[in-house]
C-alpha cells in the first residue's frame, strides 16, 4: 500500500503501539493519539480511493492533496520511528520485549517530562496537519473521486504451469531455422568448408517486445552443443564493458574465478579472451547492444581464428545491426500465430474462448497488438483471470490510438492498463524493481526482504511476511510483468528480470510518483524533480565525494541501493541519517588501506544490510547498535568473522554468510526470530543451538570434509537432524557434505516437518533412509541424496512421492539400479540426473522432460549403451544431457551411437548434450 497511501499501513499499527499499556502515555496524550489514529485511517481510505484513478486523469488539486498527505505520512512515522529507538535504546539488552524489565524500562523513559513534553508537541504539530490536510480532502470533494479502474481479481499461483506455457516458445520455429541457415552459411559444396569455417556476426534486429531475446536463446540452446566454448551475455543502454567481458570470461572458461576476473581491467580482460578463445570453436550471444562505440569495442577480445566460430547479436538501433556480417529483421507474428500464442497464454483461465462474442473482442484486442508477442502475451495475463464480458471494457479501456501501427506506443499502453489493474500493495513492489539497471538478475529473495523492509508487505494471520511476499512475486509472474529465471534442471524459480518496455514503463511512473532517484540511468527523464527523496538508487557510477549531510534530500533518504558503484570513501554512510535499507551489490571499495564500513553503527533505523559480492572485509562491533535489522546478506564477501555483537540481534530473520567464513558461532541460537539461515560450515556446538531456531524455514550449510580422523561425520549429521526435528516450519533443507565419506543415518527415523518442500543431502548414505518416505515427507518436490546401495523397494518408495518433480540420484557406479517400472510411480517427476543408468519400462515417470547422466568409468559406460535406448518409453522426454568422465574413447563413441540412435527413433524432437 505504501505507494497509493504513504507510510500508513506501517504508521497505524506503530500509532496503535504507543497506546499499549507499557507505553503508559498521560491520559490527554492518549487520546490525542487514539484522535490522530482514527482521522489517519479515514485518510487512508481516501488516498485508496485516489490510488485507483491513473495519474493523468486525476485533478491537479487531488493530486496535489495526495502528494502531501504521503509526504506528511512519512514525516510522522519518522518521528514515532525516533521516538521507538530512544526508547529501547541502542544499548543491547538480554531481556525480550515481553519481560518485565522492558516494560519498566519503557515506563520509566515516558515518566521524564522533558520526553512527554516532546512527544505531546510533536503530536500536537500533526494533530494540526492532519485536521488542514482533512479539511482540504472536504473542499477538493476527495471522497467523490471515481474511476473505472480494473477488478482485481486473484490469479491462480500455479507457477509452474505459467511458466511452462511461456516456455511453449510459439511460431519459433521458422525464424529459428532461418537464422541458424544464414548462421551457418549454407553454401556451394567447393566453398563451403572454408565459408563455414570463417567466423561470422549475425545480428537479429528489431523494436522492444519483438521477441529478439527468445529467438536469440531458441539459436543458441540448439547450436550450443556444436561449440567448445559458448557465452550468452546481456549489455544493455548502459552498459559497463568490464561486466560484459567478465561475463563471457567466466562462461567459456570454466575454471576462471570471478575473484581473479573482477581485479582485471577493460584492457587485460580483453586479452586474456583472445588467448582463451585462440584456435577454439566458439558460439556467443551478446544480446541487446545500443551503441557502436561498445559494440566495436567488445569485438577485439572476439579473435577469428578460423574455426567456425558464431557470434550473435541483439539490437534495437539498425545503426548497429549493420556492423554485423548478416541482418536478420525480426517481424511481428502474423495473425494465425498471434492468436496461437494468445490462446496458449489465455489457457490458464476459464473463459469460454469458444464462443462468438470473446473471439470477437479477442480479434479486435490482437489486431491492437500489432503482434507484438510481449503485448499479447501481457494483456491474455490480464484477461486470464477475467469473465470474457468484461473483455470489452478491458478493450475500451485500453485506449490505442488508431492510424499508425506504433508499435511501442500500443504496448506501453497495454502494460500501463496492467499496471492500474494491479492492487495497490503489487504496484509499489513493481516500481520498486526501478532500483535495478537492465536485464539485472534480481535475486527472489533478497528483493522479497527488501520488500519486507520497506513496508510493502502486510502480514496475514498464519502467513510470516516473506511468504507473503512470494505470493506478491508470483502474482507478478503470472501477470507477466516480471520475467522468471529458473535454475537450471531444478524448476525452482530463483531470481527475475524485468523486461526493457516494463522496466521504461515503471522508471516513468516512478518518476511520476517521486517514488525513486536513480543516478547512473542512461535515461535522465527519469530523474524526479522533486527534492523529498525516499528512496536512492546508484548504478555502475563511481562514488567520489561524500553526500552532503547538510543535504536534505541526503537526510531524508531511508533506502539506498548500490549495484556496481565504485566507493572511494567508506565514510559515506554518516550522511544517511535515518537509513532503513542498505543494500551494496558487486560494489568495490578503493583508495583505503582496510574494506569495512564506518559508521554502520549510527544507523540505528536499519532494517536490511546486504553486502552481495562486495569485498567488504569486516564489519564493526557496533552492528549490535542495530536493534531493528532484520536481515543480514554476507553471501560472496571476503567476511570470515563476525563481531558477537551479531548475536544480540535479536529481531533478527535472515543470515546468510559467505562460503569463506570461518568465525565461531556459538551464539546463533540467540536469534530465535530466524526464517532463514545459510551456514558456510557447522560444528556439534552449532548444530545444537539449531533446534532453539523454531521458526526457520530455510536452513542450508556445507561441510568441506578434511582427512582429519577426529571428525565423526555420522555423529554431526545425527545431530543435525536430531535439531531440526524441533523446527516444524522447515520448507528448505540443503546439507552439503563431502561425498569421501558415508553417513550411518538409517538406524534413526527421524520425522522431519511435513511441510518440507526441498531437501538436498549430498551426503552418502548406505541405503535410503527410512525417515525418507512419502508418508512423512508428502510435500516434498525435490529431493537429492546418494546412496551406496539401491534396491528395487527403494526406488518403489521414491516413486510413491505425489508431488516430486526433481530427483538426483547417486550411487557407486558398480551398482545396478533396478529397472524402473510404471504403474502410476514417479507421477510429477520432471527432471532426473543420476550417475548410474537403468532401462526405463513402459509407462516409466510419465512426467519426465529431462535426464542427466553422469558416466564414469567403463563399467557404467557400457550399462549406459545398454539402458539408454530405453528412453523411447518416456512420452514426455525432451532432453537429454550426459557427462563422460574416465571413459576411453571406445566407449564414449559406443555410448553416443546408442545415445543417437535412441533419440532418432524417438516420436519428439529431443535436444542432446554431450560433454
Amino acid at each position: 500500500m505504501e505507494l497509493a497511501t504513504g507510510a500508513m499501513s506501517s504508521l497505524l499499527p506503530k500509532l496503535a503501539e504507543l497506546l499499549q499499556k507499557e507505553y503508559n502515555l498521560q491520559t490527554g496524550l492518549k487520546t490525542d493519539v487514539q484522535s490522530l489514529s482514527r482521522e489517519l485511517e479515514s485518510i487512508e481510505v481516501a488516498l485508496a480511493k485516489v490510488a485507483e484513478v491513473p495519474l493523468d486523469q486525476l485533478d491537479k488539486q487531488v493530486r496535489l492533496w495526495a502528494r502531501n498527505v504521503k509526504q506528511l505520512s512519512y514525516e510522522m512515522e519518522d518521528i514515532v520511528d525516533s521516538f521507538m529507538v530512544r526508547v529501547e535504546g541502542s544499548k543491547p539488552d538480554a531481556d525480550l520485549k515481553n519481560s518485565k524489565r522492558f516494560r519498566k524500562k519503557i515506563a520509566n523513559f515516558f515518566k521524564k517530562g522533558k520526553t512527554r513534553r516532546q512527544i505531546a508537541d510533536k503530536i500536537q504539530d500533526i494533530k494540526v496537519r492532519v485536521k488542514e490536510v482533512a479539511d482540504l480532502r472536504d473542499r477538493y470533494k476527495v471522497d467523490d473521486v471515481r474511476a473505472n479502474p480494473a477488478t482485481t481479481n486473484t490469479v491462480d499461483p500455479r507457477i509452474m504451469a505459467l511458466f511452462k506455457d511461456q516456455k511453449e516458445l510459439v511460431g519459433i520455429e521458422e525464424p529459428r531455422n532461418e537464422v541458424i541457415k544464414r548462421l551457418m552459411m549454407e553454401g556451394d559444396d567447393d566453398g563451403l568448408l572454408n565459408s563455414r569455417m570463417q567466423l561470422k556476426i549475425l545480428s537479429i534486429f528489431g523494436f522492444g517486445g519483438l521477441g529478439k531475446t527468445t529467438l536469440a536463446k531458441a539459436v543458441y540452446d540448439m547450436q550450443q552443443s556444436n561449440f567448445v566454448c559458448k557465452a550468452f551475455v546481456s549489455v544493455g543502454q548502459n552498459p559497463s564493458l568490464k561486466k560484459v567481458f567478465m561475463d563471457i570470461l567466466l562462461q567459456v572458461d570454466e575454471a576462471e574465478s570471478s575473484s581473479n576476473a573482477s581485479m582485471l581491467n577493460e584492457e587485460q580482460l580483453i586479452r586474456k579472451l583472445r588467448r582463451f578463445l585462440e584456435n577454439k570453436r566458439y558460439l556467443i550471444v551478446i544480446d541487446d547492444i545500443w551503441d557502436k562505440i561498445p559494440w566495436d569495442i567488445m569485438k577485439c577480445a572476439l579473435v577469428d581464428s578460423n574455426c567456425g566460430s558464431r557470434i550473435i547479436t541483439t539490437t534495437r538501433i539498425l545503426e548497429v545491426a549493420e556492423e554485423a556480417d548478416d541482418v536478420y529483421k525480426q517481424k511481428p507474428l502474423s495473425s494465425a500465430t498471434s492468436k496461437e500464442l494468445f490462446y496458449t497464454r489465455l489457457s490458464i483461465g476459464k473463459c469460454n474462448i469458444t464462443s462468438g462474442q470473446p473471439i470477437e473482442i479477442s480479434d479486435k484486442i490482437l489486431q491492437k497488438c500489432g503482434g507484438v508477442p510481449l503485448a499479447i502475451i501481457t494483456i491474455a495475463s490480464l484477461l486470464a483471470s477475467k469473465p470474457w464480458e468484461d473483455w470489452s471494457e478491458v478493450y475500451d479501456s485500453i485506449g490505442f490510438r488508431d492510424g499508425a501501427n506504433i508499435h511501442v506506443e500500443n504496448t506501453r499502453k497495454i502494460l500501463l492498463y496492467s499496471y492500474y489493474d494491479l492492487p495497490c500493495y503489487l504496484r509499489a513492489c513493481l516500481l520498486h524493481l526501478s532500483i535495478y539497471p537492465e536485464d539485472h538478475e534480481i535475486r527472489k529473495d533478497t528483493l522479497i526482504w527488501k520488500w519486507v523492509a520497506e513496508g510493502f508487505v502486510h502480514e496475514k494471520p498464519g502467513m510470516g511476511l516473506f511468504e507473503q511476499g512470494e505470493r506478491y512475486f508470483n502474482e507478478l509472474i503470472n501477470r507477466s510483468l516480471i520475467q522468471p529465471v529458473e535454475e537450471p534442471y531444478k524448476s525452482i524459480i530463483y531470481a527475475c528480470r524485468v523486461h526493457d518496455l516494463v522496466l521504461d514503463m515503471i522508471c516513468r511512473l516512478s518518476k511520476e510518483e517521486n517514488f525513486v532517484t536513480i543516478h547512473g540511468s542512461s535515461n535522465t527523464e527519469h530523474q524526479p524533480s522533486q527534492s523529498n527523496v525516499r528512496r536512492l538508487a546508484l548504478q555502475n557510477i563511481a562514488m567520489d565525494e561524500e553526500p552532503n549531510s547538510d543535504n536534505t534530500e541526503i537526510r531524508q533518504v531511508r533506502s539506498f541501493n548500490a549495484i556496481m558503484c565504485d566507493v572511494k570513501r567508506r565514510s559515506f554512510l554518516s550522511s544517511f541519517q535515518g537509513l532503513r535499507i542498505l543494500s551494496m551489490e558487486r560494489c568495490t571499495f578503493i583508495n583505503d588501506g582496510s574494506c569495512h564500513l564506518e559508521n554502520l553503527g549510527r544507523l540505528l533505523q536499519l532494517r536490511y544490510l546486504g553486502l552481495l559480492e562486495t569485498r567488504i572485509t569486516e564489519l564493526p562491533e557496533e552492528i549490535g547498535n542495530l536493534r531493528f535489522l532484520e536481515v543480514l546478506d554476507l553471501r560472496d564477501t571476503k567476511i570470515k568473522e563476525l563481531p558477537e555483537s551479531v548475536g544480540q540481534l535479536r529481531r533478527l530473520k535472515c543470515l546468510r554468510l559467505s562460503r569463506g567464513f570461518k568465525g565461531a558461532l556459538g551464539w546463533i541460537g540467540n536469534l530465535v526470530l530466524l526464517e532463514e539461515l545459510f551456514l558456510p560450515y557447522f560444528s556439534l556446538e552449532i548444530v545444537k543451538e539449531l533446534a532453539k531456531l523454531t521458526e526457520l524455514r530455510e536452513y542450508g550449510d556445507c561441510f568441506e570434509v578434511s582427512d582429519d580422523a577426529l571428525v565423526d561425520i555420522s555423529i554431526l549429521f545425527n545431530n543435525m537432524m536430531e535439531s531440526l526435528e524441533h523446527l516444524q516450519k522447515l520448507q528448505t533443507i540443503q546439507v552439503i557434505f563431502s561425498w569421501r565419506r558415508v553417513v550411518q543415518a538409517n538406524c534413526v527415523s527421524y520425522v522431519l516437518c511435513r511441510h518440507l518442500r526441498r531437501l538436498e543431502l549430498q551426503v552418502v548414505f548406505e541405503k535410503l533412509p527410512v525417515w525418507i518416505n512419502s508418508s512423512s515427507l508428502p510435500n516434498l518436490s525435490h529431493l537429492t541424496f546418494a546412496s551406496n546401495a539401491v534396491e528395487a523397494q527403494d526406488m518403489e518408495v521414491l516413486g510413491r512421492f505425489p508431488e516430486l518433480i526433481y530427483l538426483s540420484l547417486h550411487t557407486d557406479p558398480d551398482v545396478i539400479i533396478p529397472d524402473i517400472m510404471g504403474g502410476g510411480a514417479f507421477p510429477k517427476l520432471r527432471y532426473y540426473l543420476t550417475n548410474a543408468s537403468a532401462r526405463f519400462l513402459q509407462g516409466a515417470m510419465p512426467s519426465l522432460e529431462r535426464v542427466q547422466y553422469f558416466i564414469r568409468g567403463e563399467c557404467s559406460g557400457a550399462k549406459f549403451e545398454r539402458d539408454i535406448a530405453s528412453i523411447g518409453n518416456l512420452p514426455c522426454l525432451d532432453r537429454v544431457q550426459v557427462f563422460f568422465y574416465g571413459c576411453e574413447r571406445v566407449t564414449r563413441e559406443k555410448g553416443e551411437a546408442a545415445l543417437r540412435q535412441a533419440v532418432e527413433v524417438h516420436p519428439n524432437n529431443i535436444t542432446v548434450q554431450l560433454i
